[in-house]
């Protein structure tokens, strides 16, 4: 069974940084995706990264957040720098897991709260 697990979250000031776990337990994953919500809103993908390292980032992340992972620990990372107010959510990790060709199933993990406040 494939279990997703973010960690890292908490409360930070403006301009202060937080580093975001995904610890994947189960088969290795084909791609990552951090996604962030707030109250009210969709949600929404802030970065994702392919088993192949390539990344792409939301306009207000670029510059400012990583996406990394690490294979042989089935793990991905979600650096965020420089944080601002609006940062502030829920973040979510979502993660495909290849079960045949051209196939995969999708998991989510249960969030960790992202406070940016002075």
């Amino acid at each position: 069974q494939v279990q997703v697990v973010e960690s890292g979250g908490g409360l930070v000031q403006p301009g202060g940084s937080l580093k975001l776990s995904c610890a994947v337990s189960g088969p290795t994953f084909y791609r990552m995706g951090w996604y962030r919500q707030t109250p009210g809103k969709q949600r929404e993908l802030v970065a994702v990264i392919s088993s192949g390292g390539s990344t792409n980032y939301e306009d207000s992340a670029m510059g400012r957040f990583t996406i990394s992972s690490d294979i042989a620990k089935n793990t991905g990372y979600l650096q965020m720098n420089s944080l601002k107010p609006e940062d502030t959510a829920v973040y979510f990790c979502n993660v495909d897991i290849e079960t045949g060709y051209n196939t995969y199933d999708n998991y989510w993990g249960q969030g960790t709260q992202v406070t940016v406040s002075s």
